[in-house]
């Protein structure tokens, strides 16, 4: 794992997202062991490709410099299922992170039904900006 990948984006709440050839889109995330989870449809952040893609393109910026970018990177896709031990995991801390929920602790429910969590893992870093 890249070191500044793992701390950029484990630091950022928002980082910019584009699944396949799809439009780049902010959107919060956790950094959970080693990859980034977002959650996406349904009432949450829309990310479109999120059905079928299989690529990431992550760019980073910085919280002191808003223009900056501290790294870009890739990495594969996968569908967190419901119910699996991922799930289990993960959930939690996504919830935990996920301000003003509409529904509060019922969420993670919403979720299983109409929402699909994404984990992004990193495979190698793209671009870097000073």
């Amino acid at each position: 794992m890249d070191a500044l990948v793992e701390e950029a984006t484990r630091r950022s709440s928002v980082v910019w997202v584009a699944l396949d050839d799809g439009p780049l889109r902010a959107v919060w995330h956790v950094w959970h062991d080693g990859c980034a989870y977002v959650v996406t449809g349904g009432l949450e952040q829309e990310l479109p490709g999120a059905g079928t893609a299989s690529r990431a393109h992550v760019v980073v910026r910085s919280r002191e410099r808003r223009s900056g970018v501290v790294v870009a990177w890739v990495g594969d896709v996968e569908p967190v299922a419901p119910g699996s031990e991922e799930w289990d995991a993960v959930v939690p801390v996504l919830h935990a992170a996920r301000l003003n929920a509409p529904d509060g602790e019922d969420q993670p429910r919403r979720w299983a039904r109409e929402s699909t969590v994404l984990r992004l893992r990193p495979t190698a870093r793209s671009g870097s900006g000073g």
